[in-house]
């Protein structure tokens, strides 16, 4: 029993870190990859570019990482809320929740004598009750109280890997056009294989997801570079 309670935390905590990995290697990828684009079709140094570059990834990585905090924090004070007013209708409403409880039994099959001996049962804990109706009652799993920082930390650390990947060959190269043409090709390239991946963990078809995730980081670069060509023109 123990091993398989152990499992299951791994297995949220997993979860949890792919998403936020997920969520900044994908606009790390795909939006330094714009502006590195659009750059290029605008000026004619490379070392304009890099600094560009490196400022909207440090900018992003704060704001992308500052969201995944905020998100943390919003679900924690949410847990905390409800725990408080669960506790509260345990103590004052105590036979609402008896009957609460009463009817989740019932819909997983239980029959009414076993409904009323599981009720008297989990209701002579009140700590344990509470937990029961937060998780069975509101669907609520009680979140890591260190969530909100290390969301913070994979999405920001993800995004800024995910950008220096189409800004890496401004710092090899002095001429914006070529840059780009290597740019591009990795970019791509581990776009395709991020969406790859990405798709495979969710679930949905893996080729789909890989070109779906590639076609907008190009449509993005493209645009990023047309209209930068138009506003020079």
């Amino acid at each position: 029993m123990d091993t398989h309670l152990h499992h299951e935390e791994l297995h949220l905590q997993s979860s949890d870190l792919i998403r936020d990995v997920v969520i900044g290697m994908s606009d790390g990828l795909t939006v330094p990859f714009a502006l590195a684009a659009g750059l290029s079709g605008a000026v004619e140094s490379t070392s304009i570019i890099v600094i560009a570059g490196i400022a909207e990834i440090a900018a992003g990585s704060i704001a992308m990482g500052l969201g995944g905090y905020l998100a943390g924090k919003t679900e924690q004070d949410h847990y905390a809320t409800e725990l408080k007013r669960e506790y509260h209708e345990v103590d004052h409403l105590r036979e609402r929740e008896i009957a609460e409880t009463k009817e989740f039994f019932a819909s997983i099959g239980l029959s009414e004598s076993l409904q009323n001996a599981a009720t008297d049962e989990i209701a002579q804990d009140k700590d344990k009750w509470v937990d029961f109706m937060m998780k069975y009652e509101l669907g609520l799993d009680k979140p890591d109280p260190k969530r909100a920082t290390k969301s913070a930390l994979n999405i920001g650390i993800s995004y800024v890997i995910g950008g220096l990947v189409p800004l890496g060959p401004y710092f090899f190269v002095d001429d914006p056009i070529n840059g780009l043409k290597i740019s591009i090709v990795v970019t791509l390239l581990c776009l395709f294989i991020f969406g790859w991946f990405k798709s495979k963990i969710t679930g949905i078809s893996p080729w789909l997801g890989a070109i779906r995730v590639t076609l907008i980081g190009a449509l993005a670069a493209g645009a990023a570079f047309g209209v930068a060509k138009l506003l020079e023109s």
